[in-house]
């Protein structure tokens, strides 16, 4: 299995995560709502609305997982940070990143996993809105622009989040 490399930036994106406040709170309907309507457009059993903690990706919203967060070590999610654009794994088992992760062997059997990172205007990438299936998927063009646009409400409530609490 191959770990994520941390971010150059890993200690201003934590303190930018961290100042959000945000971990480890309730659900919210702002949130679930992005992630009940991305789950209905792809056809998808698995989708989240992650953040990417110190040693964990905690889950701010989930449709279809009953774990609130899991390993950042086993995270598919802490590879797609690392670069702005969506990240798409078509067939984890066929990906040698990621073909002998516990979350590809084992529950839930991630097989397609789409990542587009949440970044604030600072451009630091604090999680993923990301779309997982138990069976190998394609995204054409629309739907990765589809998947962008969730995204970008997304990161307009986590802006919302951060003004919120500087006020």
């Amino acid at each position: 299995m191959h770990i994520a490399a941390k971010p150059d930036n890993e200690a201003a994106r934590l303190a930018a995560l961290y100042e959000l406040l945000i971990l480890d709170t309730p659900p919210e309907e702002r949130f679930d709502k992005i992630a009940r309507f991305a789950a209905d457009e792809f056809d998808m059993p698995i989708v989240l609305v992650t953040l990417v903690d110190a040693e964990r990706q905690w889950f701010k919203a989930r449709v279809g997982m009953q774990v609130c967060e899991t390993g950042r070590n086993v995270s598919f999610c802490a590879h797609a940070i690392l670069h702005d654009e969506i990240m798409v794994v078509e067939d984890a088992l066929q990906d040698p990143r990621f073909a002998d992760n516990p979350l590809v062997t084992g529950a839930p059997h991630i097989r397609f996993y789409a990542g587009a990172p949440l970044a604030l205007p600072s451009g630091l990438r604090l999680g993923t809105l990301c779309l997982i299936d138990r069976r190998p998927r394609t995204l054409d063009p629309l739907d990765l622009g589809i998947l962008g646009t969730l995204r970008d409400l997304a990161v307009m409530e986590l802006a919302r989040t951060e003004e919120h609490h500087d006020a």
